[in-house]
């Protein structure tokens, strides 16, 4: 069971990523498990495979994880997002994407941070894609996140902003 769950979310070229990279560097004691990453590892203990393996064949493997994913939530649709939870040690969700992801990290005792940035700065990161679909709109709504980063500026000013951040964690252990 994890000791300890860091949930992000926020919509496509947000920061996300770049958010969880700043903290991992300076939080040694987390990992990161994206959705998606349970899947590959589950799939390389299956194979035999390391998740370095298969993320540099992704299109060998593609099909096998679709279809593993789906299989894992055909037994129960929180199947991998107990696979998660179930992890050792403290760990980091870079892409919680709808409510009832978020609901059961929060239920598990995730500290949640929500990562925004407007749509003219996300549309400069990358090809926007799917704007309208639940994985983009679905925790619009949600007003408790423990923490809610603004990401419109540049990257010293976010890694400002996530230091302070993390000064806040580590004052509450």
């Amino acid at each position: 069971m994890a000791d300890k769950i860091i949930i992000f979310s926020g919509k496509q070229y947000s920061g996300k990523d770049t958010v969880a990279k700043i903290m991992l560097a300076q939080m040694p004691g987390y990992k990161r498990c994206a959705m998606g990453d349970i899947i590959k590892l589950t799939y390389g203990e299956k194979n035999g495979l390391t998740y370095e393996e298969i993320e540099k064949n992704k299109p060998l493997y593609r099909q096998d994880l679709i279809n593993l994913g789906n299989w894992g939530r055909a037994q129960d649709p929180d199947y991998w997002l107990k696979k998660i939870i179930e992890q050792d040690g403290n760990i980091m969700v870079t892409d919680v994407r709808v409510p009832h992801e978020y609901e059961v990290f929060k239920k598990a005792g995730a500290i949640s941070i929500r990562v925004e940035a407007s749509r003219e700065t996300r549309a400069s990161r990358g090809t926007l894609i799917g704007e309208t679909d639940i994985t983009e709109t679905g925790l619009d709504n949600i007003k408790d996140w423990d923490f809610v980063i603004d990401n419109n500026k540049d990257y010293d000013t976010l890694q400002k902003n996530v230091e302070e951040i993390m000064k806040k964690l580590s004052d509450k252990n």
